[in-house]
């Protein structure tokens, strides 16, 4: 048992090590070596885990989508039934927050996982991984929304996803330079504009 469990551990230095050369060097600067030199171990112990750069990048941003999920599992959508007005604002915020990068941890969740969509891109084998979060992430917000009795949840979940989508580039790349304040007033401003029918800018203050 003790050996499996360092086992286990060596396997998460890695990716962890691999999360840290995403964050500093982007996708080219993901190679086996550099991650072996980062975790602090050789070569041949790094490809005992993940036989080349495809299947350590798999491996990493599964680990990404498995935080989300594990983080989301605490906010059954159950709990939304009979909320309203600011209540239900608050509920569905806190739940979406989860997937935006508020903090170190899930910024450097969202630059992985980044990088990673953009490598679909143009790898076409990394695209069933892609579109399988994205199909989970549309599930959890379009049954939030359901229970939340938002008119045509389906619809609006895709309206949401897109914006989700646009605070997370302009958070994690010069593209926008979003700061977690006008982050969270902009996903406000928007959740307001669904749950209780009005614009909501109000909720976003101005950056200075």
């Amino acid at each position: 048992m003790p050996a499996r469990i360092d086992l286990e551990q060596r396997r998460k230095d890695v990716i962890e090590a691999a999360f840290r050369l995403l964050v500093a060097e982007g996708l080219s600067g993901l190679s086996l070596r550099k991650v072996a030199v980062e975790s602090g171990l050789n070569i041949g112990s790094v490809r005992h885990y993940f036989d080349d750069h495809r299947s350590l990048l798999v491996a990493a941003v599964t680990n990404v989508g498995n935080r989300m999920g594990e983080r989301l599992t605490r906010y059954p959508s159950d709990v939304l039934a009979g909320l309203a007005g600011e209540s239900a604002v608050d509920a569905l915020q806190a739940r979406l927050e989860e997937l935006l990068p508020v903090d170190e941890e899930r910024r450097i969740e969202a630059i992985v996982l980044t990088e990673f969509i953009i490598a679909a891109r143009v790898n076409p084998i990394f695209r069933p991984v892609t579109e399988q979060m994205a199909a989970d992430m549309r599930q959890v917000i379009t049954d939030a929304l359901r229970v939340l009795e938002v008119y045509d949840p389906a619809e609006e979940a895709e309206r949401l996803i897109a914006v989700l989508g646009g605070l997370v580039l302009d958070s994690v790349t010069p593209h926008g330079s979003l700061s977690v304040e006008r982050l969270r007033a902009t996903l406000r401003a928007h959740l307001r504009s669904i749950l209780l029918g009005g614009p909501g800018v109000d909720a976003a203050p101005t950056d200075g």
